[in-house]
């Protein structure tokens, strides 16, 4: 009776695989068509049958909408509540009614973790490694498939690792330094490539565990190094790619690194939350710092951080309050920078780190 009815189950399977997406038309023809709706109607979409859910959370239609364009980028944002638990939120910056929304399902395992790697790579989003009050650092990764909406344990980084840079490099993600309870993970980095869905570890002795910010300007790897007991001396270090290691940066860049950073146009710019919130452009001509403006602390309450989604700026606070910027046209405004804003939710999380995702 099993084998029957297994074997009802693949016919049934294979005539579900044969039907068209859409009656009447090729399915190179319905793809193109159901591609081009837009993002917030997925989740519909998915609704409607098993073969539709299949072709929306499938690599083909991912790969389509980037091909044609037709890719919309949303902001991720890794926070933390008053009970120091991890939780994940997600803003469409293009809805009529702008909103952060809570993700469901995050596994409890990370939940309680501090220290995490935090990154997107294709239509997935990765928690990597973290620690805890009473728990050592961990290799575990766990990712988010975005248009499945499911969670998923996947390979584990070569070495266990809190507290450490995590970034995207020719589609690679870099998990960089940090605390590790192996001898050499601080001066190690591990590389993942989803096509093998493996690790490499690398080492290098420029590297070091006390890391601060890390962002990839022109093709290379910037991390900035803190302090250490000895001297309170902050610099920069940079992974270039042609030589395979790692270089002590432009002194002048990390002069001015003094807050989170993002790169727009490659152009970078830093938000100096030293004094006020002061948003900070590197120019490489003159290889120095200018100030672009300021922002208003009545809008958004510092720490911040930032992401951009082509020339928009945006400024994630706490309680993910946040501020929206045109950076062409604020550069010209002088003074306060003037812009768009989403209020805070009614709790004051911290906000550990934001990510875009287009899909």
């Amino acid at each position: 009776m099993e084998c029957i009815q297994s074997m009802s189950e693949v016919e049934a399977g294979n005539e579900l695989a044969q039907k068209p997406l859409i009656p009447g038309l090729p399915d190179d023809v319905a793809l193109s068509c159901l591609a081009r709706l837009p993002r917030k109607f997925h989740t519909v979409l998915k609704c409607v049958s098993k073969r539709w859910r299949d072709i929306v959370c499938s690599d083909e239609w991912y790969s389509y909408r980037r091909k044609h364009n037709l890719d919309e980028a949303w902001i991720y944002a890794l926070c933390r509540d008053k009970q120091e638990r991890s939780f994940c939120c997600v803003l469409d910056p293009n809805s009529s009614r702008r909103c952060w929304k809570h993700i469901q399902g995050i596994p409890p395992q990370i939940s309680k973790r501090k220290g995490m790697g935090f990154q997107t790579l294709g239509k997935k989003i990765y928690f990597l490694g973290g620690c805890g009050w009473f728990e050592d650092a961990t290799n575990e990764v766990y990712c988010y498939d975005v248009s499945a909406n499911t969670w998923n344990e996947t390979t584990s980084l070569s070495i266990a690792r809190c507290y450490f840079a995590c970034e995207v490099l020719d589609e690679k993600i870099c998990a960089i330094g940090g605390l590790a309870t192996n001898l050499s993970g601080p001066n190690s980095w591990d590389t993942y490539d989803p096509s093998t869905n493996g690790w490499i570890s690398h080492v290098d002795p420029n590297l070091v565990p006390e890391i601060e910010d890390s962002m990839v300007l022109d093709g290379q790897i910037y991390i900035r190094c803190g302090g250490s007991s000895l001297s309170s001396h902050v610099y920069a270090i940079v992974y270039e790619p042609l030589r395979g290691s790692w270089q002590h940066g432009d002194a002048d860049i990390a002069s001015g690194w003094k807050g989170p950073a993002v790169v727009i146009g490659g152009t970078l710019y830093v938000l100096d939350q030293s004094s006020g919130l002061r948003l900070m452009k590197w120019r490489k001509e003159s290889k120095d710092w200018v100030v672009v403006g300021r922002l208003s602390q009545l809008l958004t309450q510092p720490p911040c951080r930032l992401v951009a989604i082509g020339k928009r700026l945006f400024v994630i606070g706490k309680g993910l309050s946040t501020l929206m910027f045109d950076v062409d046209q604020s550069e010209n405004a002088g003074g306060i920078m003037v812009g768009s804003s989403i209020s805070k939710l009614t709790s004051d999380y911290d906000v550990i780190s934001c990510k875009v995702l287009a899909l």
